[in-house]
């Protein structure tokens, strides 16, 4: 697959070495003059099945992509898409924000009843939105497991050939898929991610934790 990722910061970082390590081609963009050329830079030694690319606009590097991760933080990924409607309609967008008020960890920036997938999906309404990689911290993301058990990769999304796509590109990448659901399953995921975020300091974590169901 094409996997565009939006954004060069540390989660992109961790869904683009497991998108390099599934064989994915990869297309790297940012707004920030030259983040997304030193994230490209970043990922050529660490190898991998795939290949990467430095994109210098949002439209050149969704152009013919096959999935399109908006790794942005709230509400930056529903901007883009309200800018990128007509270029997405179609498209698997992957929403991967958790929009918390990081000044105090205290609440969701949403509004009851409502997530910040379900705002990009009404934003874009032609795209085919799937909320993942919110509950996995960038540091397990790049390794790939955490206590030596691979990731899970908690999916929600109304489209099940959309999830599927996002199912294959965890899958590849040695992460686990768990479909938990239609869209509006974001609103549970991101609040169980403020809580995850929250337990970070008391636990003595350091942002080095993940989610995981067992048998």
């Amino acid at each position: 697959m094409i996997v565009t990722i939006v954004g060069a910061g540390r989660l992109a970082e961790g869904v683009a070495v497991r998108a390099l390590a599934g064989g994915h081609r990869l297309r790297i963009t940012d707004s920030a003059p030259g983040k997304a050329d030193a994230l490209t830079a970043r990922l050529t030694p660490r190898g991998g099945a795939g290949s990467s690319l430095s994109v210098a606009t949002v439209a050149e590097a969704i152009a013919g992509a096959d999935v399109v991760v908006l790794a942005l933080p709230y509400p930056e990924g529903r901007a883009v898409a309200r800018e990128q409607g007509a270029a997405l309609s179609g498209l698997t967008v992957v929403d991967t924000c958790n929009p918390v008020d990081f000044s105090t960890f205290d609440a969701l920036l949403t509004s009851p009843g409502m997530s910040a997938a379900e705002e990009i999906a009404a934003a874009c309404p032609a795209a085919l939105v799937v909320k993942a990689f919110n509950t996995t911290f960038a540091s397990p993301l790049v390794a790939g497991h955490v206590g030596g058990l691979p990731l899970d990769v908690f999916l929600a999304g109304d489209n099940a050939g959309a999830k599927a796509q996002v199912a294959t590109l965890a899958r590849d990448g040695g992460l686990r898929p768990v479909d938990t659901g239609p869209l509006r399953r974001a609103r549970e995921l991101e609040a169980f991610q403020l809580l995850h975020m929250t337990l970070q300091g008391s636990l003595g974590l350091d942002w080095g934790s993940a989610v995981k169901l067992l048998p």
